[in-house]
């Protein structure tokens, strides 16, 4: 469900080689992109030596890899990084309470975009990571995200398709509004197994303003060991006060975020 790049321009060729990229991608050799991208090799080797020399890829052994400079260009994100420094005490206050991964996600069109990951030396395999994305409806952030969601969201998401990850993955329409409803009722939303197999979740919105959704907190763990029912009490918890902190931060001339 992300957003299409437009390849008819300059600038969305070089989108398109950008986000060639994988996650686990270490180096990735010209032809290999030439294939990624479906765009012709004359282009893509034009365009990668200037995103080179904008320091957006690094030239290495092999091919090319992604450069620090989109790292430097991410830091700068301002309603992200305002986000994550006001976060960040709540985020380890609540690592501390449960030694288990915890998350901090935004909501982007119909999916969760984690901002960050905290975990220790037992956290649990999960599919997550900082920057990466995840569809709403098959997990903890991304139901509670959804759920407080204008109902323009909701009605798309519920149409489908819903991509199915694993076995327990909801894809009846019916069962995940119904999940949604409860989400709004209970203030919490659970994942068991549904983004990756023996991961478990529980996660609660940050609400600024009552209604209004700006992100949400999770705690993950696998199914043999994190029961998420007795985490809610410190999730809520936690999202309550970044909720607060950020609330206290907008009253103030030029507040953000």
């Amino acid at each position: 469900m992300g957003e299409e790049t437009d390849r008819n321009t300059v600038l969305g060729k070089a989108v398109t080689i950008l986000r060639a990229f994988a996650p686990d991608d270490q180096v990735v050799g010209l032809a290999e992109l030439v294939r990624r991208t479906g765009l012709h090799k004359a282009t893509v080797h034009r365009l990668v030596g200037e995103l080179v020399g904008n320091r957006l890829l690094d030239r290495v052994d092999g091919g090319y890899r992604l450069s620090g400079g989109l790292f430097e260009l991410g830091m700068r994100a301002s309603v992200e990084r305002s986000l994550l420094e006001l976060a960040m005490p709540f985020l380890q206050d609540l690592y501390e309470r449960t030694h288990e991964t915890v998350h901090l996600g935004i909501r982007e069109s119909a999916e969760v975009v984690y901002v960050a990951k905290i975990g220790g030396h037992r956290q649990a395999a999960t599919p997550s990571r900082t920057g990466g994305r995840m569809p709403l409806h098959c997990t903890a952030l991304g139901k509670v995200l959804l759920a407080h969601a204008g109902p323009e969201l909701r009605r798309e998401v519920l149409a489908g398709p819903l991509e199915r990850r694993t076995p327990r993955t909801i894809v009846a329409s019916g069962i995940l509004a119904r999940q949604l409803d409860e989400v709004l009722e209970a203030g919490v939303a659970f994942e068991h197994e549904e983004s990756a197999v023996g991961i478990t979740c529980v996660a609660a919105p940050v609400l600024v303003g009552g209604t209004d959704a700006v992100a949400a907190i999770s705690v993950t763990g696998p199914t043999t060991r994190l029961r998420p029912e007795q985490h809610v009490t410190a999730v809520r918890a936690a999202a309550a006060g970044l909720a607060s902190t950020i609330a206290r931060r907008r009253s103030l001339p030029g507040g953000a975020p």
